[in-house]
């Protein structure tokens, strides 16, 4: 077998740049052939992550974009793979249905409503199909593990005997195994009025749910009392996980029991009284507005609180320096939130406040520092001083009240 001779000397010769300048330079891919990967310039990449233009450089050092302009070589024998679209699951023929009733507060499913269709997931099984049973419309039912969706039309307002009296007849029209409900105030409620009304025992509190049996807590959590998948359960908050699967088909169902209205009703009237968002515990607000080290203009801060109609709270700091009342203070010192929303304003994240929004479904943070923890945590984060966000948020609820009168 023969070898070719090489020629280091010219092959450095046949790889150097033609008018590099004084200082020689050289092509430095392996005999003149690309190898597919590019040349970096760090420079550009640098200034490419600059922020503002304003006299103190800021980056964004995230690495989630390329440079304008960048280009991006691939070696010719990779194989790109496209990510597919994730598969539908679809069950034609369930051998038993599982039913949720959610509380879906404003057409959509609360965390705890996720967390009832998980253990609802657990007790169907591979076999088994889990059904809600929902007033009107509600969002994403399939990505949170339903198989087939029944909507309840002709209960408006707040009546929970009526509600009860409808969900108990599409209940008995579906006949499923199981039917569970969240352990809320309106749950729990709807859970009691339809096992009256079925004549069935009700398993409330389960925090362990699994295909054999179920777990609750009793006599002040000293003992745990344990059954078989009883028919109705309610599922208490934060016991179970949600469903991590992937989406279902979400089928509608017709309505197919008796529509009629109860022939005696207690409640003759009900309004629900909405409680001053102002005066409600940290821990039962749904919508918290929090002021940080950022806010000094603290009378706009409670103007927003108020025009947004929320909740207000204030970090630490505030609170020790005699800004805000101490029963707003959000965190592991002060109060822990279960609130669909926070807003943070000028609040850059310290990790005791971290662990007061941890339960928060959504966070919303302002902050001049793009790399607060805040701004990490957030899902939906503005990179901009508080103080200069208020007034703005302000005349745009404004316009937006005066367009709706």
């Amino acid at each position: 077998m023969t070898r070719p001779r090489r020629d280091p000397r010219a092959e450095r010769a046949g790889a150097r740049l033609d008018g590099a300048g004084p200082r020689p330079r050289y092509d430095r891919t392996r005999r003149g052939q690309s190898s597919g990967r590019l040349r970096r310039d760090p420079r550009a990449e640098r200034e490419a992550q600059r922020i503002g233009g304003g006299p103190r450089q800021r980056y964004d050092l995230s690495q989630s974009g390329r440079p304008a302009g960048e280009i991006v070589a691939t070696r010719p024998q990779a194989t790109v793979i496209a990510s597919a679209a994730p598969k539908i699951v679809v069950i034609e023929e369930p051998a038993f249905l599982v039913a949720v009733v959610p509380d879906a507060p404003g057409g959509r499913l609360s965390a705890h409503d996720r967390q009832v269709l998980g253990a609802a997931r657990t007790l169907a099984g591979r076999e088994g199909a889990v059904a809600i049973v929902t007033d009107g419309s509600c969002d994403g039912p399939g990505a949170a593990g339903a198989d087939r969706v029944l909507r309840l039309d002709g209960v408006t307002g707040y009546d929970p005997e009526a509600r009860a009296a409808r969900i108990e007849a599409a209940l008995t029209g579906l006949a499923p195994r199981h039917i569970l409900f969240p352990e809320s105030m309106e749950g729990g409620d709807c859970a009691r009025r339809v096992a009256v009304a079925m004549g069935e025992a009700l398993f409330t509190h389960a925090e362990v749910v699994a295909a054999n049996g179920l777990v609750r807590p009793a006599q002040g959590r000293r003992v745990e009392q344990r059954a078989a998948p009883p028919r109705l359960a309610t599922v208490a908050p934060d016991a179970v996980a949600d469903y991590a699967g992937p989406p279902r088909e979400a089928r509608a169902l017709p309505f197919e029991g008796d529509a009629s209205e109860p022939a005696a009703r207690a409640v003759l009237s009900a309004t629900p009284i909405p409680a001053d968002p102002a005066t409600v515990p940290l821990a039962l607000a749904e919508f918290v507005v929090s002021a940080g080290n950022g806010i000094t203009d603290l009378q706009t801060f409670r103007q927003v609180v108020a025009a947004l109609g929320a909740t207000p709270g204030a970090s630490r700091v505030l609170c020790d320096a005699g800004l805000m009342p101490r029963q707003t203070q959000v965190g592991a010192s002060g109060t822990v939130l279960a609130a669909t929303c926070y807003f943070a304003l000028g609040i850059s994240g310290a990790p005791q406040h971290l662990q007061g929004v941890a339960g928060c479904e959504h966070v919303v943070a302002v902050n001049t520092d793009l790399h607060a923890a805040m701004i990490e945590r957030a899902g939906l984060a503005v990179v901009q001083d508080a103080q200069a966000v208020m007034p703005a948020l302000l005349r745009l609820l404004a316009q937006e009240a005066a367009e709706v009168s």
